[in-house]
This record gives C-alpha cells, sequence and structure tokens, in this order.
C-alpha cells in the first residue's frame, strides 16, 4: 500500500510503479532496476522514503541482468495477468 507502492525484497525497492492523471489523460509506468547504477541513489531519498534503499536485478541474482534478459518474460508475463495479447506492430491500422 502506499507510500510502499511498487516491487519490493524486503527493504530495497526493485520497481518503480506510477500513475499520473491531469488535464483529462492518464499516464502510466514503472522502472525495474537491471543493471542500475546503484550508487546514485545515495545522493537522494529514493520515492521519498527515508530509511528505505534501493535494489537491482543483478545486485539480488549477482550477476549481471540486462533490460533485454527481462522484456521477453515480462511480456509474456504481463500478457498472461492481463489476459491480452501484445501487438508490437508498427502500423496499428
Amino acid at each position: 500500500p502506499p507510500p510502499f507502492t511498487g516491487v519490493w525484497m524486503g527493504d530495497s525497492k526493485l520497481c518503480a510503479i506510477g500513475v499520473h492523471c491531469g488535464n483529462h489523460i492518464t499516464s502510466h509506468g514503472l522502472a525495474l532496476n537491471c543493471c542500475t547504477d546503484l550508487t546514485w541513489f545515495d545522493h537522494i531519498i529514493p520515492c521519498g522514503l527515508e530509511g528505505k534503499s534501493v535494489t537491482s536485478l543483478s545486485h539480488e541474482l549477482g550477476r549481471h541482468i540486462t533490460v533485454d534478459h527481462v522484456l521477453e518474460p515480462f511480456f509474456d508475463s504481463f500478457q498472461e495477468v492481463f489476459d491480452c495479447t501484445l501487438d508490437f506492430s508498427e502500423d496499428h491500422g
């Protein structure tokens, strides 16, 4: 629940999830830390949550995980959870 929205591993945030509504437009997105340089987070209070840290898949798994590694399983899971088919074609007719 807010303010702890996202994906957490213990007290460390792995993925931020956000929704913004304004001017009759809703935008949403997520930021999954794959191989992020975590030292940048030493200079801020991530997501305004004092005393919490940020982690990445690479850090947690102890090996280099790139965005390319996670795209296919992420999209597969997304389609399964939301019972939909993603269309990656450029021509949406």
